[in-house]
């Protein structure tokens, strides 16, 4: 089959490589980015939001489908675009992916059907904000913006002073371009991540995974798109898994078709088992990254065929998934991210192409035999083996191995694992 993957992160990265697999595929992606082109992705340079060129692509190229692996052109609408031009694509279409471009409307999805999730408020108008942030006590309290911020649209405050600031920023500045902001209680608890293929009632579940968003080691520091991650959660239950399954996902899948939203694609459910039991964070419309990095290497069926089978409405009758060890990735990132990255060279490629791991690329440029910064999340590194601290070990080794002079990342993923 020839497959276009849309995006140009360490999760696109992954579909790519997830999809190479197949010997007799053939897999191009856009924009890409020039990491990707060591393993042998073939990249096109057309921008995700680019709806036309990208489906003349997929026409004039005879794609047998696509994959969109970003947020943004889900919620703009790129599904609905090609449709329009009969071109198979593999992603919920607008109305569908407000579930993750809309918090006030996915809980109000979740109250329908019966979901946990935490407290909460939303507020278009400063006023309104900043009155019931200081009618409460309930510090630590939770701030969101209602749309899209790249995974740094989630603020915890401690204090009235950090809230006051964080809703002032948001509704005042317009930070992410927020017209609308979600102020829900703060949950504590374990955290992790539910992913599932869906095929509007029917849905496939993936091995649980963990992401480790804070910046710095120890949980420290403000939210990031995610500092790495490990799959499978040795620190969740089977039980607690098979939970998640039936009271959170099963119900969502089922409101979403009842009302009417027909749902093909990736469904995210961010989690946390608190002292209460298991409860919603949020909801996303397509891949997490940098879960699909750990998860998508322990997939053993083909994903080309399970993508086909799910865009014709197919039932897929099995789905293979390594059963021993695990899979463990650690992001380096810029120094300066999440705030002001510092941009500059990552060494020579030559490095890269001999590394003993599976690299997924990011934010990365090539200028001859170097690579260069070109954003903040620059590479996820990720090993398998059999045991959190054997993961660990392969990593960590790799990495040091690595020109440190414009790079940063954290030195405990996987440590809740342990």
């Amino acid at each position: 089959m020839k497959i276009l993957v849309i995006g140009s992160g360490a999760r696109e990265d992954a579909i790519c490589q997830a999809l190479q697999k197949n010997s007799q595929n053939v897999v191009f992606c856009a924009p890409g980015n020039d990491g990707m082109k060591l393993s042998g992705i073939k990249t096109i340079s057309i921008e995700e939001n680019d709806f036309e060129r990208m489906a003349n692509f997929a026409q004039t190229n005879s794609i047998d489908f696509t994959v969109v692996g970003p947020e943004e052109p889900l919620v703009n609408g790129i599904v609905d675009f090609f449709k329009r031009q009969n071109l198979k694509i593999f992603g919920p279409n607008q109305q569908a992916a407000q579930v993750e471009g809309s918090k006030t409307f996915t809980k109000r999805l979740m109250a329908d059907a019966g979901i946990p999730t935490a407290q909460y408020q939303e507020f278009t108008k400063l006023e309104g904000a900043l009155k019931y942030l200081k009618s409460t006590s309930d510090f630590p309290i939770v701030i969101k913006a209602d749309g899209l911020a790249a995974g740094k649209g989630v603020f915890i405050a401690n204090d009235l002073v950090s809230a006051t600031e964080t809703v002032t920023d948001l509704l005042a500045e317009h930070k992410f371009n927020t017209k609308k902001v979600v102020i829900e209680e703060f949950l504590e608890g374990e955290e992790f991540s539910l992913m599932a293929f869906v095929d509007h009632k029917r849905f496939y579940p993936m091995p649980l995974a963990q992401d480790y968003k804070k910046i710095l080691d120890g949980d420290l520091g403000p939210n990031t798109g995610g500092m790495g991650a490990v799959c499978p959660v040795l620190n969740i239950s089977k039980d607690i898994e098979k939970e998640a399954i039936e009271t959170v996902l099963k119900p969502f899948v089922t409101e979403l078709y009842d009302q009417g939203i027909k749902y093909t694609g990736i469904l995210y459910a961010g989690l946390i088992l608190t002292k209460k039991g298991i409860k919603v964070i949020e909801f996303n419309a397509r891949f997490g990254d940098p879960e699909t990095e750990v998860v998508l290497p322990r997939l053993e069926s083909d994903l080309s065929e399970m993508i086909f089978s799910i865009l014709n409405h197919k039932k897929i009758e099995s789905i293979k998934w390594r059963q021993k060890g695990l899979n463990l990735g650690v992001f380096a990132v810029s120094k300066g991210y999440p705030t002001k990255s510092v941009f500059g060279s990552l060494g020579d490629r030559d490095n890269f192409k001999n590394c003993s791991l599976t690299i997924n690329y990011a934010a990365v440029k090539r200028e001859q035999k170097q690579l260069f910064s070109h954003g903040g999340r620059l590479y996820l590194m990720q090993a398998q083996a059999e045991s959190v601290e054997d993961a660990q070990k392969k990593v960590y080794q790799e990495l040091e191995k690595m020109d440190q002079t414009n790079i940063f990342y954290r030195r405990d993923i996987g440590k809740n694992s342990i």
